[in-house]
């Protein structure tokens, strides 16, 4: 296996590990408002993702470094012709990271409102946009020879783009919403979990419609078995649900965003950006690459440092993996 093609596999992995982990963190945050009724039941919503939510986005810092050093022609056409869409989701984790922070600031009802739907809007935007984002990357998009990004933002709206987007949504919204009823307790426990139900079958039915279109577009038969794999994981994910073995249901649509990521990769591999205008300008793991004395240092520096920072954020969630209810809040 050549060194693209390595750089290819871990840019795919860390993607999946970011949407599995922050997936939960933005299914949280556009459930704020739904199941959390009172001032104490949303500071028990935010608790149960406040020790790793800001661990979880350094899968998307070291997603985006890695394809920057790995494969600077993509990143750069992505980058360019995705721009509006990156800076919208930029903004978004941005503003949702200063809610985090700035919520208990003042003890103002009225200020704690606004900086909730901040949380809300900060991670129901990225959630759509990506898998916006994804479609596109899967479909293609105008690129002239050069490799230059020749459309417009509503070439990026589509009816497979917008898709993707509701996709993406719904599932996390459910990977939220089985993560609350696997980490609290009492009646906001109750409620998560059956709130998964329900939106799990609209993300049953959505992701099956996506993966379905993804393969007429871009057929590889090892992305169908990891498409039907997915939905087979997210099946039961929703049956460990209704029987109230969240721990299962977590890791069912935990699998099925991982093998969901692993299918659009799989289909996309070798081409990590194709051209719908011009074929040449299609963009592969060889056209796009650094230098092979590039790809090798940047293979030791992941082969030292992987390990360390997977041992460390596994150790952050050992220590917060107790459930948390209203009864640890206190009243003021």
């Amino acid at each position: 296996m050549d060194l693209p093609t390595v750089w290819f596999l871990l840019i795919a992995v860390l993607f999946t590990g970011y949407f599995i982990l922050e997936g939960f963190d933005f299914g949280v945050g556009v459930l704020l408002p739904v199941l959390g009724r009172d001032d104490r039941e949303r500071r028990v919503l935010i608790n149960t993702i406040g020790p790793v939510w800001d661990g979880n986005e350094v899968w998307l810092i070291t997603a985006g470094g890695a394809m920057f050093a790995a494969f600077p022609e993509w990143y750069a056409t992505l980058f360019s012709g995705f721009y509006l869409p990156l800076l919208l989701i930029l903004l978004a984790l941005i503003g949702r990271g200063v809610a985090f922070e700035y919520r208990h600031k003042r003890d103002d009802p009225t200020w704690k409102r606004r900086w909730d739907t901040a949380i809300t809007i900060g991670s129901l935007t990225p959630a759509a946009l990506w898998g916006i984002a994804f479609a596109n990357i899967l479909r293609g998009v105008p690129l002239a020879a050069d490799h230059e990004y020749t459309g417009t933002l509503l070439d990026l709206l589509h009816p497979y783009a917008l898709l993707g987007g509701a996709t993406f949504l719904t599932v996390f919204t459910t990977h939220g919403a089985v993560f609350l009823a696997l980490k609290t307790t009492g009646d906001i426990r109750h409620r998560a979990a059956r709130l998964a139900t329900r939106t799990g079958l609209t993300a049953a039915v959505l992701t099956t419609a996506f993966l379905t279109w993804t393969l007429t577009i871009r057929h590889r038969p090892a992305a169908v078995a990891l498409a039907a794999a997915a939905a087979l994981a997210l099946l039961a994910a929703l049956a460990a649900t209704r029987v109230r073995r969240e721990g299962w249901a977590f890791t069912g649509t935990a699998v099925a965003i991982g093998l969901t990521v692993a299918t659009l990769f799989t289909a996309l591999f070798p081409t990590v950006l194709p051209s719908t205008t011009d074929p040449a300008g299609t963009l592969t793991t060889a056209n796009a690459a650094s230098s092979p004395y590039t790809l090798k240092i940047m293979t030791w520096v992941a082969v030292v440092f992987t390990p360390v920072v997977l041992a460390y954020q596994g150790w952050t969630y050992w220590v917060f993996r107790k459930r948390i209810g209203v009864d640890n809040i206190p009243a003021h």
